[in-house]
């Protein structure tokens, strides 16, 4: 399996009692969404393998205990924590207007109201405070913030997202 056909949904983080718990950190906006989850992929060793789930219960809004078919011992349930989860991209709902998933927007055109096209996104970094656009023109690479108040419109049909950059942004770059 490609994990370009999968997204990030969280990690196991921890075991839970001796029956082979598992504790899974969701990622997500809304684990609620999540509530009757039937299966997951667990990335082992870079091989994404399916599991069942037989039971899930949500503990808070980013928690749930698990229990995994043929999980069923602490030791089983120890070789997981610390896995990362997935899940096929087609469970994710469309989404609408200017929301986006992240991996939906790599490669899309980026113009600025001002400065005119940008350059393309290579890829979000999402490892600070704020989503980064991280767009490629020419051999330069250029940081704009992916929030609400500088994107202006998706355009998902022509691949473009309009932004209007805080002044002189996009001009330490060029």
């Amino acid at each position: 399996m490609d994990k370009k056909d999968f997204f990030f949904l969280g990690t196991i983080t921890k075991t839970s009692g001796f029956k082979g718990d598992l504790m899974f950190f969701f990622d997500v906006d809304d684990i609620t969404i999540y509530k009757d989850l039937e299966a997951v992929f667990v990335d082992i060793t870079s091989d994404l393998v399916p599991f069942a789930i037989q039971c899930i219960r949500i503990k808070s809004d980013r928690f749930a205990l698990v229990h995994l078919s043929d999980v069923d011992t602490n030791e089983q349930a120890s070789a997981l924590v610390g896995s990362e989860l997935y899940l096929p991209l087609n469970f994710l709902q469309p989404l609408k207007g200017n929301r986006f998933y992240f991996h939906e927007v790599t490669g899309f055109k980026v113009k600025d109201r001002k400065s005119g096209e940008v350059g393309k996104i290579e890829y979000i970094m999402d490892q600070s405070s704020q989503p980064i656009f991280v767009i490629k023109r020419g051999g330069k690479e250029i940081l704009i913030p992916a929030t609400d108040s500088i994107i202006k419109k998706v355009d998902r049909k022509k691949k473009v997202i309009e932004i209007e950059a805080p002044e002189g942004l996009i001009d330490i770059y060029l």
